[in-house]
Parts: structure tokens; sequence; C-alpha cells
């Protein structure tokens, strides 16, 4: 099943406020807002896909903790976009600095920032062209290094600044090169 898309413009334009008391409101669900204000109604995964995203967080939290340069953040935290989407990566991690350049309360509800590095595993109810265009818009709101996931495939897309995206078949390892420097994703668990 692919995620629902409510336009709810036409009656009402949820401020970010109201977005943010809608999401507490129903936390059983996940919801997703794009550019244009449209709720998006996320589906939830089985669980081989929890599984894999469990050891793909499991990694990253493990390394920010060493690493000590920034946080890593699951895939219940939401980001408030440049272009006023709200997202949710199914990992993602953000420098020190800029994290710190927020307000508490900023950080408390869905913070106006970007991630530095994402990664979404795709799921088998996800639309690979939805997953490649919410890469697209993590790029280019910001995102420095983005790895989509296909497990079915076998193949990861890298997303990066300026660049075009590399895809690679059936690697065993992801490298986080200068965003994320000595952080390696062993795939071995993810496939």
């Amino acid at each position: 099943m692919n995620a629902l898309t409510l336009n709810l413009n036409p009656v009402i334009k949820l401020t970010d406020e109201q977005f943010f008391q809608l999401c507490q409101a129903n936390e059983n669900l996940r919801f997703e807002r794009n550019a244009t204000g449209e709720l998006i109604v996320m589906t939830p995964v089985g669980g081989e896909s929890s599984n894999r995203n469990g050891r793909i967080n499991q990694q990253l939290f493990n390394w920010a903790d060493t690493d000590g340069t920034g946080i890593a953040f699951d895939s219940s935290g939401g980001f408030k976009l440049p272009n006023d989407a709200d997202r949710s990566p199914d990992a993602a991690w953000i420098k020190l600095e800029r994290w710190n350049a927020l307000t508490q309360q900023q950080k408390e509800k869905f913070p106006p920032i970007c991630p530095d590095f994402v990664i979404e595993l795709l799921s088998p109810s996800d639309s690979l062209k939805v997953a490649q265009d919410k890469m697209k818009e993590y790029r280019d709101n910001g995102v420095c290094l983005g790895w989509l996931i296909n497990r079915k495939s076998r193949q990861v897309e890298i997303y990066r600044q300026n660049r075009e995206v590399e895809v690679l078949e059936n690697p065993a390892t992801l490298s986080g090169e200068n965003v994320l420097p000595n952080f390696i994703l062993n795939l071995e668990f993810i496939w």
C-alpha cells in the first residue's frame, strides 16, 4: 500500500503549530507534509523493513556517539525543510554546531533545519519514484549526502550536492565520505 495524500488546503491551511499538534494527537500515525501543504499519511512498515531500519539506525547512532561531531535521528523525528515541507527520513544526522544554533523550542518541535545526511530504506509498499523525488527534495534543501537503499534490487542510490545520482549494485558497505568521516554502514544485515 502506498502513502495516502490528503489535500486539506481548500478547507484549512495547517500552520506549523497545528501540524505539530495534529501529529501529537495522533501519535500512532506517521505524517509528513509536502511543500504545497498536502498531508501525507505514511503506512506502517512490516517486520523485515522495521528490523533493517533499526539496524541502520543502530550503526549510525553508534558511530555518532563515538564521533561526537553531530547527532543522529531515527524515523520518528520530523524536520521542517527550507521549502516548507515537513519530512521524516528513516535515519538522519546533523552537525552539532548547526543543531546547537537552534533554540530549545525549535529542537522540541519539528526543527527548522535540513539534515546534513539522510537515509531512506525503500519498503515493499513504497513507490521508488516517490522515494527518489523525496531524496531529490532533501538534496535541493541542503542535504550533503543521502542514501536511498533498495533491498529488493540490492541497489543504493547516492545523492550528493551538485552531482548526478550515483547507483551502486549490491555494495557490501557504504562510506560516509567527508560528510560523516570514518562512518561505514555495513549492509550485511540490511540486505
